[in-house]
């Protein structure tokens, strides 16, 4: 970890400390969770007598102004873990007395506690040296939420503060415009102003319905990728939503990844599962005729939909929901074609991202932690997974790429190569994923006949170059703001006669957009032209064409651009359609 991160892990956890004293001057009787710094902030869970409001923030700011001014100092005491039980059950703290017997379980003798003012807790550290090294006019509290404790829905609901500080306040008001901005672009405010998707509790929580404007660019997503990944050589697949729990059981997914799987379907005596990732049912599809080394690389793709149980408190719209379609593929090769099929697809997500005008990512190489036995337990050839990790630097320093390395972050059957960009929040995403793998092959059996004619394992390639089609276009949606690329916009031009005089003209117009494959409608109602324009606005339709006496004269077309609201441009109808046309094609 480097010295500014260290630095600012030390501001946030401190302003955690400093929200508990304030906590526990405005409730005395507030019991105490955990508060750890956070990527964007902070956070401290309380179990309170009564239940916060917005209002409360404030008056819990001004308590925190008080606790810095006053320049208390960040005191640390290393005890015994008897001790430390006595101590906090004098404080009546037993959030704390289970987290002293936890770290006993681990082997821990001995605990350290902080004293911040009244304020005493648990806490491994480090703190700055005390309150008055906080600015107060750097940090703000910004929401109230609903924590179990220890993350598990059987334990008791505490409530959690968020906080966010910095050195500054101008790096904090940077910060909350920032804030601002993903508001009005998340995608589930867009995704209702704009007609594009919707969630309904008769449905269930974190299943989607795709309304027509949203389902639209969806297929569009779907088409270009399909397309593109004819190019790249790819064959395409469909496989269905469930399988026999033999599979998984087989593929080790039951072994790790069973919380995240529905619970299973018993049919005719035996369990199934609903499809959680679709690796599974294309080793079998490989496995359907014998291989032989002419035969590889085979690369299949495939859109089925896929179930994974989220927990209510992750779903996040289309981002976290519990049914969505992967871009997935698996790639089978030989272990002297795999560097080429990184190159190839590491060129392939280059392509798509450039088409999508996508520019602010970069690559992060993620390995195993050996130590996790949980995770990577089953590992026996290590040699292979450091080949194949050393495989994928390579290529990635040939690329000149920007990447980073991250230890424990590899998926459970190999390192992989993730895709991370920031939101519209600057928060750290990874979008979409390449994985390689040496285990799986081993599991199904798969096999190829050699040039020799013996018999050889492939490598698998996993990759999902949008990751899933719901998670881009959230991405996608709150990126653009809703201003989708012309050729993604489900209408592209919005024809307005100046009053119903001109809907034979706007009609004609109309028809010579629909010939050249242009997306368009009319907007006659009867309403003033204005409020009509501003609709159209609303709607972030990329061209509004207004027609009036003019226009029909001279066979023009005024055009208003999505991006140039202020400037009306009149130009013939030919030479606009010749225009977009280009526009479309280039995919600008």
């Amino acid at each position: 970890m480097s010295k500014s991160i260290m630095k600012n892990e030390i501001l946030k956890h401190s302003t955690a400390h400093i929200l508990a004293t304030a906590v526990l001057e405005m409730f005395p009787e507030a019991k105490f969770g955990i508060g750890p710094a956070t990527e964007d902030g902070f956070y401290y869970d309380f179990d309170l007598p009564r239940t916060l409001i917005p209002e409360d923030l404030e008056i819990l700011e001004e308590k925190m102004r008080t606790i810095i001014k006053n320049d208390y100092p960040f005191e640390r005491k290393e005890i015994s873990i008897k001790e430390a039980v006595e101590k906090f059950k004098k404080l009546k703290q037993t959030y704390k007395i289970e987290l002293i017997k936890d770290l006993q379980k681990n082997g821990e003798s001995t605990v350290s506690v902080y004293r911040t003012g009244r304020f005493v807790d648990l806490c491994r550290g480090p703190h700055l040296d005390s309150t008055k090294k906080i600015n107060p006019q750097a940090f703000k509290l910004i929401k109230i939420s609903g924590a179990y404790w220890k993350g598990d829905e059987k334990n008791p609901q505490m409530q959690r503060i968020y906080g966010v500080v910095f050195n500054n306040k101008k790096e904090l008001k940077k910060y909350l415009f920032q804030q601002e901005e993903a508001k009005k672009r998340d995608h589930r405010k867009l995704g209702k102003e704009l007609d594009l998707f919707m969630i309904s509790e008769e449905i269930g929580k974190g299943l989607p319905l795709w309304l027509p404007n949203g389902a639209f660019i969806r297929k569009k997503l779907e088409d270009y990728m399909y397309n593109i990944e004819k190019k790249y050589g790819y064959d395409f697949v469909y496989t269905p939503i469930l399988a026999n729990e033999k599979l998984y059981q087989q593929s080790g997914h039951l072994a790790h990844y069973k919380d995240d799987m529905y619970n299973p379907i018993d049919i005719e005596g035996e369990n199934y599962y609903l499809k959680p990732m679709n690796c599974p049912h294309h080793h079998i599809i490989y496995k359907y005729k014998p291989k032989s080394y002419k035969d590889l690389p085979l690369r299949l793709s495939d859109f089925s939909p896929i179930h994974r149980f989220e927990r209510s408190g992750v779903l996040t719209g289309l981002i976290r929901a519990r049914c969505f379609s992967q871009n997935d593929a698996h790639i089978y090769c030989r272990q002297d074609q795999l560097k080429k099929e990184i190159e190839n697809t590491l060129n392939l997500f280059k392509k798509v991202y450039s088409d999508f005008g996508i520019k602010d990512y970069w690559f992060r190489l993620s390995l195993p932690d050996f130590n996790n036995q949980e995770k990577y337990g089953d590992i026996k050839n290590k040699e292979m997974w450091e080949k194949s990790a050393e495989i994928a630097r390579d290529v990635l320093n040939e690329s000149k790429e920007k990447y980073e390395e991250e230890i424990g972050e590899a998926a459970f059957y190999g390192p992989k190569i993730d895709v991370q960009i920031k939101n519209v929040g600057s928060k750290e995403d990874t979008i979409a994923t390449m994985q390689i793998d040496f285990y799986m092959p081993e599991r199904f059996d798969l096999e190829f006949t050699n040039k020799e004619g013996k018999k050889e394992r492939p490598v698998i390639f996993h990759r999902a170059i949008m990751g899933s089609f719901d998670r881009f276009f959230a991405f996608l949606v709150e990126k653009t703001g809703g201003n989708f690329p012309l050729w993604l916009a489900p209408t592209q031009v919005s024809i307005i006669p100046v009053s119903e005089k001109f809907n034979d003209y706007a009609e004609k117009i109309l028809q010579e957009l629909s010939l050249n494959n242009i997306r368009a409608n009319i907007n006659n109602k009867d309403e003033s032209l204005g409020k009509r324009i501003h609709e159209e606005e609303k709607q972030k339709i990329p061209y509004i064409l207004i027609v009036g006496e003019k226009e029909k004269d001279n066979k023009t077309v005024a055009v208003r651009a999505r991006d140039n609201k202020n400037k009306q441009a009149v130009i013939s109808s030919s030479d606009f359609i010749k225009n977009i046309s280009k526009e479309i094609k280039e995919k600008k």
